[in-house]
């Protein structure tokens, strides 16, 4: 048990790909205009991410090294598919706005980074766990800056929800302010990228802060010794 809450921890926050590898940033800036649009390419990040950890996890001992990486690119590539696929199919309107970043899956780094760098050395139930968590901390950051600029760029939040959730999306948009101008510039790629940096600063500020009284207890602990 305590390694699968490792394992989510790390996920979710300590390892968090868009907050500390910092990977996967070109579809997290582009598409995260509103919070529909990062919820939508949160799905089907996290979709893949479990889909080829399990998968690379299932095989990894029938996978010569020589070739792993085209191996592990192919298996993530089918993933990508099947979801482009099931967006054209069910939710076409949405796949219109995403574009060709739900086929720029595939060269996402963090899901690569993942299947070869954990599932490829670990058991299928934790590789699971890890693209899962890997996926939610991804979705997170998404979410959080699709409500930064949608707020800031529209005034409103869940706009255009109806593209994925269908009738019940309609009743989710919410508008903030009436008569609101918009500003710009938080829809705009410089507004992505403001909102990105403060995230990263917020989560690097509490790190700190939980850093100082660890540091403390530690420097007490190596005292104590020497003044007995």
């Amino acid at each position: 048990m305590q390694e699968y809450l490792k394992i989510s921890k790390n996920g979710l926050w300590n390892n968090n790909q868009a907050l500390v590898a910092l990977l996967g940033l070109c579809p997290l800036l582009a598409v995260t205009n509103n919070v529909t649009n990062a919820i939508s390419l949160g799905l089907a990040t996290t979709f893949v991410l479990v889909a080829s950890n399990l998968s690379v996890s299932l095989f990894r001992n029938h996978i010569r090294k020589e070739v792993r990486i085209p191996i592990f690119v192919l298996l993530i590539a089918s993933f990508v598919t099947i979801v482009d696929l099931i967006m054209q199919s069910f939710f076409y309107d949405m796949y219109l706005i995403l574009g060709i970043f739900v086929p720029l899956i595939v060269t996402n780094c963090a899901i690569l980074a993942r299947a070869e760098a954990f599932a490829s050395k670990n058991t299928w139930d934790k590789s699971v766990i890890d693209g899962l968590m890997m996926g939610v901390g991804f979705s997170i950051v998404l979410v959080l800056l699709g409500v930064m600029r949608e707020i800031i760029g529209s005034g409103t939040l869940f706009d255009q929800a109806d593209l994925i959730f269908g009738d019940l999306g309609s009743s989710l948009k919410v508008t903030l302010f009436d008569q609101y101008q918009g500003t710009l510039i938080a829809l705009l790629p410089p507004g992505a990228f403001i909102g990105l940096g403060l995230i990263v600063a917020l989560k690097n500020l509490i790190d700190s802060r939980q850093m100082v009284p660890q540091t403390v207890a530690n420097s007490k602990a190596t005292l104590e010794p020497q003044t007995n």
